[in-house]
């Protein structure tokens, strides 16, 4: 894992829905993180840079369930060439998609992704990015989960942070991982 900033042509924003950020269901760090994937957001449309915002479709009954209040996206998204919204149905935004064809299609050999969940979403994208040859950066503060319960017999509970460091962790050495979203800068695809 390195820490180099160096520019990227997209940014993936995975699955910052209401669900995950407003009410009982946000993650701890929902605060910060809006703040930051909105900085990244913003930074990447001066750039020219392509945005992809993508968007879970969760079970009936689930809180991101389409068409519920949960399931909107909590950025506008400015749709035109550049910016983008994809819904999937699995935690690989890749999976059943148009999101290859996207980056393909716009010249993007490099990205940068936040959101959430960090060992769900965020991790299965970050993961198949990395083995289609992507260069892959995950910046610290731009992802986030929920706490993990404690499970008796197995663990005592374990905060959101831990998990959300041992999912970048777990993404290998090929992944960047620079402390602050704010190290990032795009460049036009």
């Amino acid at each position: 894992m390195t820490s180099r900033s160096v520019p990227v042509g997209a940014l993936l924003v995975v699955d910052i829905q209401r669900c995950s950020t407003t009410g009982a269901g946000a993650v701890p760090a929902a605060a910060g993180l809006l703040d930051t994937s909105y900085d990244l957001i913003a930074r990447a449309r001066r750039s020219g840079a392509l945005v992809v915002h993508i968007q879970n479709d969760g079970r009936p009954g689930t809180g991101d369930e389409p068409g519920t209040p949960g399931w909107e996206l909590h950025h506008p998204v400015e749709e035109g060439p550049l910016e983008v919204a994809i819904r999937k149905t699995v935690d690989d935004g890749f999976a059943g998609t148009a999101l290859g064809s996207l980056l393909t299609g716009a010249g993007v050999r490099a990205l940068a992704v936040c959101g959430m969940m960090s060992e769900m979403c965020v991790q299965a994208t970050a993961r198949t990015a990395l083995s289609q040859g992507y260069r892959v950066v995950l910046p610290h503060d731009a992802h986030a989960t929920q706490n993990i319960p404690a499970a008796p017999g197995i663990s005592g509970p374990i905060p959101a942070a831990t998990v959300s460091r041992v999912a970048e962790w777990a993404l290998g050495s090929d992944l960047e991982v620079p402390a602050h979203a704010a190290d990032v800068t795009f460049t036009a695809p």
